[in-house]
Parts: structure tokens; C-alpha cells; sequence
């Protein structure tokens, strides 16, 4: 510590670069982290399967008496069907989903809204929201409910109607749905049910949860990857710094080695010394890094990555993740930071711990 503190202000440079650059690597691995769970978690309960309709190879609305054959597949224990639609509002310059429910006890030309829209058309309960239908006309709708905001990652953009709202805004046939989805007894059947879902209905798209799931992780992956692309630039930065203030060691240094060596030290010993204070230096930044990485996303709901992994242009859901560490990333993490600070620290220190001390101390 003392060896440290004399040369003050070289290391503090150093520490606070360090734990900058930890700073960086550990907000990205941990908010995409926390990302991943996040939908994991929000995606437990979706249906197994999603059954579309294709026409010339796009999603179209699906006849209601798919129901019934879809039912009659073996190991399907239920089916229901969706209507769900996407509506642009000029105002905000936004999309808002559009969903129908029964649960909520909605009336007609009543809504429920989700936090996001709240905020941003500044409603509240017993408000009147005025948009478009599929004809042009305005409709007014009166606004029962805001969706509990622990929600807001799915909800943020959603509107709730009932059926028969959500048909007559979108002036939709009762004979349709936006598409179906299935419950199977059996997990381990999905993928056979879902080949039969093709046999009997070769005009259909099933869309099973794993698959979603995997979505999801394709996206937060490439985002994670683009900007740790980014911060990689950072870290070859850190590696060239850390090997020129190591490499370049000041002659005050260099005597110290020498008279260490003088009076009897090790080439080994003069190499222990100067791995702890090596190993203070990186320890401290890596925890320090760390720790601000985990206040940052846990407590400020990252603020600094917020528009480049949430991926909402206009609506950002405002909700907390769950804290979550993987502690796969924390060793890798550990590796590529600590690790190349490590080897070039000690390799200058070496050549200068086996050359003869007189020579060294002229």
C-alpha cells in the first residue's frame, strides 16, 4: 500500500479508467441479463401455441370455425381465440396495441389503458380518448381503467376493449379472429401437435412459446452484442493504457527493484510484492465497477442503456427488473478484465526483477 501510495496519482489514473471500463461491460451483462429473465419470467403463462392464418404468405384473420378442428387434435385440452390489432396515433406518433377482453368488465365504448399511454396523453381514470375507427369516424371512449404498472413491460402500449368494441372499431366480421391459441396436455407433444395442426390445416403458422422465447434472446443478444462491439474498442483501449503505464516504469521504480534485490530479496519476492499491489489495484476496480454496474441497473433502471436494449420508440415502459446475476458472466467478466491488467503488469516487472541490481540502480 505504501509502494502504491507513493506513486498516488499514476494509480489513481488508473483505477478510475479501470473501473470505468468494468462499469460499461458489467451494465450491458447484467441488464441483458436481467433483460432475458425478465422475459422469461412474463412469458411463463403464454399460450403453448399460436395458431395463425397465412394468405399469400401473410397474417390474415382466421375463421372462428378453426376452433372446433383444432380441438379435435389430439392433445389439445383447449382453445380460444384472439382479436388484437395495431392502431398509429398522429398525436404521440406512436402504435398502441388494441386487445379484446371479457375479463375486465368493460363496456362498450369503455377502455382500459395501459401506464405508458396514460403518461403519455396525460389521462386518467374517467377521461375521454378520442381516435379514429376503421372508417375514419371519431370515437370517443371513456378510460375505466390504467393497467397496474408492475405490468408495464408487456402493457405499456396496450388498450383493452370488449369484443364487441374491438370488432366494431376495426369493423370486423363476427366470424373471425386475429388467430387462436392452444393448450396442450402434454409439453412434451407440442412439437407433434403443432405438425398436425399443419396436416389439418395446411393455410396455418403455429407459433410455439419456445420459439418465442428464443426470439426474444436473438434480440437482446444482438443488442448486447452491438454495443459490447462498441465497448470493445473501450476495452483494447484500457489493455493498450494499462501495458504502457506497467511497461513504462519510472526510474524512482526501477532503483526500488534494485535495492530490493540488493539487500536480499527474490527475484520471486519482487514479483509477489508487486502482484498484490497489482492485484489491489484490479480487485478494487472490479468490485467498484461492479457494484456501480449493479446500482446503476437495479436502482436507476439503467438509465445510461435504456434506449438501446428496451428497443420502444416513442413509449419506454418504466418498470424495475428483477435482480439477477449470472455468474457465468461474473468469471468471464473477472477474466477479460483482471486477467490482461495481471500479465502486463507483471512482465515489465520481471525483466526488471532479473537484471543484475547494480546495473538496475545506475
Amino acid at each position: 500500500m505504501a509502494s502504491l501510495l507513493r506513486r498516488k496519482g499514476k494509480n489513481l489514473s488508473l483505477l478510475l479508467v479501470y473501473t470505468l471500463l468494468v462499469f460499461l461491460l458489467a451494465s450491458v451483462l447484467l441488464y441483458t441479463q436481467a433483460l432475458r429473465k425478465e422475459a422469461t419470467l412474463v412469458l411463463a403463462n403464454s399460450p403453448e401455441i399460436i395458431v395463425q392464418r397465412l394468405v399469400a404468405g401473410r397474417h390474415a384473420f382466421i375463421p372462428a370455425q378453426y376452433l372446433k378442428q383444432l380441438g379435435d387434435v389430439r392433445g389439445v385440452t383447449y382453445t380460444q381465440g384472439r382479436l388484437w390489432g395495431y392502431y398509429y396515433d398522429p398525436v404521440v406518433k406512436a402504435n398502441y396495441t388494441l386487445m379484446a377482453t371479457g375479463n375486465k368488465g368493460l363496456a362498450v365504448h369503455e377502455i382500459a389503458i395501459g401506464a405508458g399511454i396514460a403518461r403519455t396523453r396525460q389521462l386518467t381514470v374517467g377521461d375521454y380518448l378520442s381516435l379514429r375507427n376503421a372508417r375514419g369516424a371519431p370515437e370517443t371512449l371513456r378510460v375505466k381503467e390504467i393497467l397496474y404498472p408492475d405490468s408495464e413491460l408487456l402493457s405499456a402500449d396496450l388498450m383493452l376493449l370488449n369484443p364487441e368494441s374491438w370488432r366494431q372499431f376495426f369493423a370486423v366480421p363476427q366470424a373471425v379472429y386475429t388467430d387462436l391459441t392452444l393448450a396442450v396436455r402434454n409439453p412434451a407433444e407440442i412439437n407433434k401437435v403443432a405438425e398436425k395442426i399443419v396436416q389439418r390445416l395446411p393455410d396455418t403458422r403455429p407459433i410455439l412459446k419456445s420459439e418465442i422465447l428464443r426470439s426474444y434472446d436473438a434480440v437482446f443478444s444482438w443488442r448486447e452484442g452491438l454495443v459490447s462491439l462498441l465497448l470493445s474498442v473501450a476495452l483494447l483501449a484500457f489493455v493498450i493504457f494499462a501495458w504502457d503505464k506497467a511497461s513504462g516504469l519510472s526510474a524512482e521504480e526501477r532503483r526500488e527493484i534494485g535495492i530490493l534485490k540488493a539487500i536480499g530479496w527474490e527475484t520471486s519476492d519482487v514479483l509477489r510484492m508487486k502482484l498484490w499491489e497489482g492485484a489491489i489495484v484490479s480487485l478494487t476496480a472490479f468490485l467498484s465497477g461492479y457494484l456501480l454496474a449493479y446500482a446503476h441497473i437495479f436502482f436507476t433502471s439503467a438509465a445510461l442503456l435504456t434506449p438501446i436494449l428496451k428497443g420502444w420508440a416513442v413509449l419506454y415502459p418504466e418498470f424495475h427488473v428483477i435482480p439477477y446475476i449470472d455468474y457465468l458472466q461474473v468469471a468471464t467478466l473477472f477474466f477479460f478484465t483482471v486477467v490482461p491488467y495481471a500479465v502486463a503488469t507483471l512482465i515489465p516487472i520481471w525483466k526488471a526483477a532479473i537484471t543484475d541490481p547494480d546495473e538496475v540502480m545506475r
